[in-house]
């Protein structure tokens, strides 16, 4: 059995998250699905999500290819294999040369997981929508 794993805010969910997580299950057994906690996103996008974590977590729950849904509080990757064990971690390509993707990328290796990027969906993005929302309510 292949056990997959990927993360996201999935703010303001779209059809871009939606070809990720049913791109990821086409190539596992078993997906399991780490949606970033409002605290993490705040930390790291110096912005809330529009939409709170637990209403995330309940739209990712009710996707078909999603077999489990886990809080993601850490950007570490490492530390997620070794809570979840999985055997391949996926993720848009829009992060695929950034200096904590290719060092993830090494550590997960030498742990017998890997890495699988997927096209970014050019077009649509959850930071772009909020900002568009954003400049509507100050409006």
């Amino acid at each position: 059995m292949i056990k997959g794993y990927t993360t996201g805010v999935f703010d303001l969910f779209h059809i871009g998250h939606l070809n990720i997580i049913r791109r990821a299950k086409e190539q596992c057994d078993y997906l399991i699905v780490g949606v970033s906690t409002d605290e993490l996103v705040e930390e790291y996008k110096k912005n809330p999500p529009v939409i709170p974590y637990e209403e995330r977590k309940v739209i990712i729950e009710s996707i078909k290819y999603v077999d489990e849904v886990v809080p993601q509080t850490s950007l570490d990757k490492v530390a997620a294999f070794e809570m979840y064990g999985f055997d391949v971690m996926f993720h848009g390509d829009d992060w695929s040369n950034s200096p904590l993707y290719i060092e993830a990328e090494k550590k997960l290796k030498k742990l017998g997981a890997k890495v699988v990027y997927f096209p970014y969906t050019h077009g649509t993005s959850s930071t772009l929508l909020a900002e568009v929302l954003r400049k509507a309510l100050t409006k």
